[in-house]
């Protein structure tokens, strides 16, 4: 609950550098390259990996470790595990175009055996990953010798059965699968089906739908773009499938709907089966109102009943039973909607907030400025605005939470709203699918957090 992350604790702070991957507990340097800041994380189906992607292309993979008989209350802190550059940038020689190598989304698919795969994305490229370990080599080749170099056959006078040595751990990254060539726009959500089969990629016009083990040949299964471009006036944000019916999914769109669709209804789901969307108060109409109602990301629950969407004021919980209006609605920063003006001329409006369900659906998380992250309690509908900071993430520090205040004279311990640093956003949020620990990506840090131990 929320009062339990009341009282949560520091567990990490893991710092960027394009040069190494440092994950001290603080070992700080005055600078943040482009390349370091943090665009996705996520946690696997067992929480025991947790992986983030950033601008420059890379993915960097952290594992938890065994819990120590000597130190129970460290309770498995996360360390990295393995490091590779997933995407390069690369040049559209036809459009006269650069593609970015950040990653956009990384999406882990069950484990079936002893290696871990993972699907990640930039603006055009899916690929797929597979990460093993290998602590043994093989040695006693008949047709080469140790160097890798081929031997003559003339000299080979007796058959050697090659034996497998043991050898330091080594992690390895290696690409399985490239499905590429499929979209003309950006890429903004990728998402794995409970089939464990096949996996859609989302553009701003069109949903693709893939098979795992094809690259060459993927379906169109949403395509919203108009004959005449002029006539365009929403674009898709993000998309998801059921997390139990592999036949539904849903996609969010700018103009603050969410459409799900049934793919046993037709091959192409142009037409929804339902269709989400809160009536507008006439009232509160501003020439900001399609903007901020535009929703940055949305996500199933664990129990499929429930559907979440954050826009830029809100996170809004609904009833896949009910189309009419949210079930529940959460304000994470309604003192910003004064600052709307200067928050356009800064184009901080147009930042896509990502939210994320606990293990029990019962408390929701999202991120706001001043690296602030906010917390939900659906039961006892009591919240919580948590900080992610330098001053915090000291080992076992215990969070406080902080209070933004709007006009007049501030108390000690709130801040005010005019004193909010925008550059300073948590957009990327994670919770551990079984256990109360958090990763929160604040610019080019990755903080972990786990409820307090007595």
């Amino acid at each position: 609950s929320c009062a339990t992350f009341q009282e949560m604790r520091s567990s990490k702070r893991i710092r960027y550098d394009s040069r190494k991957i440092n994950n001290s507990f603080l070992r700080d340097h005055n600078y943040a390259t482009e390349a370091d800041i943090i665009s996705t994380v996520e946690f696997n189906s067992t929480g025991e990996l947790l992986a983030t992607g950033d601008k420059g292309g890379r993915v960097v993979v952290f594992q938890r470790e065994q819990e120590s008989k000597n130190q129970p209350h460290r309770r498995g802190e996360y360390n990295v595990y393995s490091t590779f550059q997933s995407h390069e940038p690369e040049f559209d020689y036809l459009k006269s175009l650069e593609i970015e190598e950040k990653i956009n989304k990384i999406r882990w698919l069950p484990q079936q055996n002893a290696a871990y795969f993972l699907l990640s994305t930039n603006d055009k490229t899916v690929k797929l990953w597979k990460i093993s370990e290998r602590d043994k080599r093989p040695e006693g080749y008949n047709l080469k010798d140790e160097d890798g170099r081929i031997r003559d056959p003339t000299t080979i006078t007796a058959l050697r059965v090659p034996v497998l040595r043991p050898m330091d751990l080594m992690v390895e990254a290696t690409p399985r699968r490239v499905f590429s060539n499929a979209h003309t726009y950006h890429i903004n959500s990728i998402s794995v089906n409970s089939d464990y089969e096949t996996f859609m990629s989302t553009d701003d016009l069109r949903i693709n739908l893939w098979n795992l083990e094809i690259t060459n040949r993927s379906f169109n299964i949403v395509d919203i773009k108009p004959v005449n471009m002029e006539e365009l006036t929403e674009v898709i944000t993000a998309a998801e499938f059921h997390p139990h019916q592999c036949n539904t999914f849903v996609y969010s769109s700018s103009k603050g709907s969410i459409r799900l669709c049934d793919m046993r209804a037709s091959a192409l789901c142009d037409n929804h089966s339902k269709f989400f969307e809160e009536p507008e108060d006439p009232s509160n109409r501003s020439f900001f109102s399609e903007i901020i109602s535009s929703i940055s990301d949305v996500k199933f629950s664990h129990s499929g009943r429930y559907l979440m969407t954050r826009d830029y004021l809100t996170v809004k919980v609904w009833d896949l039973n009910m189309e009419s209006k949210p079930l529940e609605t959460y304000q994470v920063h309604d003192y910003l909607r004064s600052k709307l003006c200067s928050l356009y001329e800064n184009d901080c409006i147009f930042d896509k907030f990502e939210c994320v369900w606990n293990g029990s659906d019962s408390v929701i998380m999202t991120g706001s400025y001043n690296n602030f992250f906010r917390m939900f309690d659906r039961n006892t509908k009591r919240d919580v605005t948590l900080e992610a900071s330098r001053e915090n993430s000291k080992p076992r520090a215990i969070l406080k939470p902080r209070k933004v205040c709007v006009g007049g004279k501030c108390r000690k311990d709130e801040i005010s709203v005019d004193s909010l640093d925008f550059s300073k956003k948590i957009l990327h949020t994670a919770w551990h699918p079984y256990e109360n620990i958090i990763a929160v990506a604040a610019t080019n840090n990755l903080y972990i957090f786990q409820d307090k131990v007595n």
